[in-house]
């Protein structure tokens, strides 16, 4: 009966950590404004959303000053400051910023676009606004104003809506706290159910190494949707996009990472455990 009591207990443990992990990194790094923002800095670090990034602005500037009259633009100068403020360490924060408008997109219903709820707005005035542009703008005699949203529109085949993910970011925290406490629980009473606390701290390593290595088989079969999703966009976008997603994945793989090397300590330790435990009782 202890030993079937034990078993359970391992069970429930391994499939409430296998929800506890990927829930607190979605809750950390996605579900979370100030944690999706913090991925989209780390993300505006490559040199191939920079570069992409600046291509969009040039666009976006060129078009700004064809729909306000302004004749002549001196593109090579403007492509060459625009790729230098991506360059520069203020970048992925106003990068960051502008992505928040892309969160509230998605997880709330507060952002309104033109009343067609078909476009994703981002707004990229503080971009242009920086002094590295501002001032080659200014001496083409061509003012930005405080607000200039870019529209970014989602295809009618796409299944994103605005606020469509907002039951995650109502629910989202309490899935990831709410599991990883019961998997907490659920250890504790595992290794108190037990009959050798070593052999039991080698059944929850071997439960995080089995939850870190389905993380990662879970990824890799999911990859061919996640470009599904990015073949959605195109041009700059898709590259933007692209970067995005990469440093996602990367935070994930560290998570997962995590996960296998607190399994492979517990191993160690337990199979320790189990060893002093064996001396003890032959003493």
């Amino acid at each position: 009966m202890r030993f079937v009591a034990t078993m359970f207990l391992w069970l429930v443990t391994t499939v409430l950590l296998a929800v506890a992990v990927p829930t607190m990194w979605a809750q950390r790094n996605v579900v979370s404004e100030d944690g999706y923002a913090a991925l989209a800095a780390a993300a505006a670090q490559d040199p191939k959303l920079q570069r992409a990034m600046a291509s969009e602005l040039t666009a976006q500037i060129r078009s700004f000053a064809a729909n306000n009259g302004y004749g002549t633009l001196n593109t090579e100068l403007v492509g060459n400051v625009v790729t230098a403020y991506t360059g520069n360490d203020g970048f992925p924060g106003q990068f960051a910023q502008a992505n928040r408008i892309a969160h509230r997109w998605m997880f709330t219903d507060t952002v309104r676009t033109d009343g067609s709820g078909d476009r994703w707005l981002v707004d990229i005035a503080p971009m242009l606004n920086d002094p590295s542009i501002k001032e080659t703008l200014g001496d083409l005699d061509l003012d930005v104003p405080q607000t200039l949203t870019v529209p970014i529109t989602v295809p009618d085949s796409s299944e994103l809506r605005p606020g469509q993910l907002r039951l995650l970011s109502t629910w989202g925290p309490w899935v990831s706290v709410g599991s990883t406490v019961l998997a907490g629980i659920s250890a504790l009473l595992m290794l108190a159910a037990a009959r050798s606390r070593g052999k039991a701290l080698v059944s929850l390593g071997i439960s995080a190494l089995l939850v870190g290595a389905g993380g990662w088989a879970a990824l890799e079969t999911s990859q061919r949707f996640v470009d599904d999703a990015l073949n959605q966009t195109a041009g700059d976008i898709r590259q933007i996009a692209d970067v995005m997603v990469g440093q996602a994945e990367l935070s994930a793989h560290h998570w997962l990472n995590l996960t296998l090397a607190a399994g492979g300590v517990l191993v160690v330790f337990g199979v320790a455990v189990a060893m002093l435990g064996g001396l003890r009782r032959r003493d």
